[in-house]
């Protein structure tokens, strides 16, 4: 069994051990869809390397009085992000009008509600898992950046910011051109911020080149 089989295998049992709500209780029983396994396993697993604020098969109510369930919620610090794994199939070639309209409303509701959405497209997965791995890491990052903020100066604030936007490591130089900064003033601000354990080295060992979020 590899290293994802035992961690998976193990969060998914304490989730389904914990729950006291018996629909969603009967959904984690059934264990996870095929795209949303496939997400953990070659997109979040690898780049992340822990399930930790991270909730399957999640009951949300909308304003209708219904339940809704997003396929992963990321829910750190009370913050409330969404990620659904959407296929080929049931959600464009075989969507029909009512179902594609229930789609957008439901999306609509919960962007109200306060989640940010991460929709990842099944085929992506499986053709552009790079790509994936930075649009995950942006995603976490998006929380990261928000919770850091208010302790932060406005340089490293928007350092976060920056990182977040790139989707790829950031070099001490090209930091020192976006804020405007020596090179020396930039690397101090990227040592202070993966000091406070909000960005890791991205590249090199004695002298670091680059850095990115750190999850």
């Amino acid at each position: 069994m590899s290293l994802f089989e035992e961690m998976y295998e193990a969060w998914l049992k304490s989730h389904i051990e914990m729950e006291t709500n018996t629909r969603r209780k009967e959904r984690l029983e059934k264990g996870l869809g095929h795209g949303t396994i496939e997400f953990l396993r070659t997109i979040w697993f690898p780049r992340v390397g822990h399930f930790d604020h991270l909730y399957p098969e999640w009951e949300v109510r909308d304003f209708g009085g219904g339940y809704r369930y997003v396929d992963l919620a990321y829910m750190p610090g009370g913050a409330k992000g969404a990620i659904e794994i959407q296929g080929y199939g049931p959600h464009a070639r075989d969507l029909d009008v009512r179902r594609f309209k229930d789609l957008c409303r439901r999306h609509c509701l919960m962007a109200l509600d306060g989640w940010t959405f991460l929709p990842i497209a099944y085929p992506s997965i499986v053709e552009d898992p790079g790509q994936c791995q930075q649009l995950v890491l942006a995603f976490i990052g998006h929380f990261i950046s928000s919770d850091a903020s208010s302790s932060l100066d406005w340089l490293e604030a928007e350092t976060l910011r920056l990182a977040r936007r790139l989707l790829r490591p950031i070099k001490p130089l090209e930091l020192a051109g976006h804020l405007r900064v020596s090179d020396r003033h930039a690397r101090r601000i990227l040592r202070r911020l993966a000091g406070l354990h909000l960005l890791e080295p991205a590249s090199g060992s004695e002298r670091v080149r680059a850095y990115r979020l750190r999850c």
